[in-house]
């Protein structure tokens, strides 16, 4: 891959999309899913986040060179 992220790089995208989701989840689990604006800006924006880089890691680790 001449530009972009190299394979190793998206290896640590990839754990720590997936540690992040894991956390979330594992505090969501320990204190319940909140109500109101927390709801969108804990479980909405950094779901969306984390959830979109560990699929788009996933992927281009998955397609190989040149994706």
């Amino acid at each position: 891959m001449k530009f972009g992220p190299s394979r190793n790089e998206l290896k640590l995208r990839l754990a720590i999309s997936l540690a992040g989701l894991g956390l979330m989840a594992a505090a969501l689990a320990m204190h319940g899913i909140p109500s109101g604006p927390a709801l969108v800006e804990v479980v909405g924006i950094a779901g969306v986040f984390f959830g979109a880089t560990a699929v788009l890691s996933a992927w281009r680790l998955w397609k190989g060179p040149g994706a």
